[in-house]
C-alpha cells in the first residue's frame, strides 16, 4: 500500500491505522452507498464494499487483517 501525498509505503502505524478505520466503516457504515476508485489514475483500483462475498469465491479466501 501506498501513501500518494508522500509517494512511500506506508509505514506500520499507517497501515495498522487504515485497518482499524475499514473495520469501523465496515462496522457503522457499509450500508452506505459506497463505490472508490482509488490509486493510480493510470491504473486505478475499484473498490465496493459489500456484506455478501464475489460470486463463486468461497468464503475462506478471503483474509481478516
Amino acid at each position: 500500500m501506498r501513501n500518494d501525498r508522500h509517494d512511500e509505503p506506508l509505514s506500520s502505524e499507517e497501515l495498522e491505522l487504515f485497518f482499524q478505520y475499514l473495520h469501523r466503516f465496515a462496522q457503522h457504515d457499509i450500508d452506505l452507498f459506497a463505490l472508490l476508485e482509488v490509486g493510480d489514475p493510470a491504473y486505478p483500483c475499484y473498490v465496493s464494499p459489500t456484506r455478501d462475498p464475489i460470486p463463486g469465491i468461497y468464503p475462506a479466501a478471503y483474509h481478516r487483517p
